[in-house]
């Protein structure tokens, strides 16, 4: 079925669950992409997903043909995330306060096993460098700085999504930059010797 966004959603409201289909496939790639952004795992990713696009199909009234469908799925997929982030923050609060002071063990995934023992060693820093500075952005930044610099959502885009003016948006934007250049910063030290 070959029909534009709109077409497939007022197909889906007229009962339609070929219509829904298509919008499904067409978009939940780059719905993964961003929800993988979002919660830094697989599992949390693929419940993330699969929860927008149930919210989306029991709200399909509530669709502005006007807007863009993948802005309002980016919607209600930053709204999941971010109570899904709220959640492990609470989560993880709660087990550091009840934790009996051994440390957790973090695994590494290792994408490629060409390069060499340093540069992978590098690698591996870096990703857990920018995962921890990731979780250290508030839920809002986080959301912000990912639909702006790894989607590539406009500033309204992003203010839809979140819900926010212009401004906000911005200022999530520019906090996260300034936070995740912190955090990056000592790290560009040690990346010159390497390359």
């Amino acid at each position: 079925m070959d029909v534009s966004d709109a077409a497939a959603v007022a197909l889906a409201r007229a009962g339609d669950g070929d219509a829904f289909r298509v919008l499904v496939d067409r978009h939940s790639r780059k719905l993964f992409r961003l929800a993988f952004r979002l919660a830094g795992n697989e599992e949390d990713a693929e419940d993330i997903v699969q929860e927008t696009f149930l919210r989306a199909y029991r709200h399909l009234d509530k669709f502005d043909e006007r807007a863009l469908f993948t802005s309002w799925l980016f919607r209600i997929a930053s709204n999941y995330s971010l109570d899904l982030l709220r959640m492990r923050k609470m989560r993880t609060a709660q087990s550091l306060s009840s934790d009996d002071g051994e440390g957790h063990p973090m695994t590494e995934k290792i994408a490629s096993e060409e390069p060499g023992p340093e540069r992978l060693m590098f690698s591996g820093q870096m990703r857990e460098r920018i995962a921890g500075a990731m979780e250290d952005l508030t839920p809002q930044e986080r959301v912000a700085f990912t639909l702006r610099h790894f989607e590539g959502c406009t500033i309204e885009e992003i203010g839809e999504a979140l819900k926010i003016s212009a401004n906000a948006t911005k200022h999530a934007v520019f906090r996260a930059v300034q936070k995740m250049r912190k955090a990056l910063h000592p790290m560009e030290g040690e990346k010159a010797w390497r390359t």
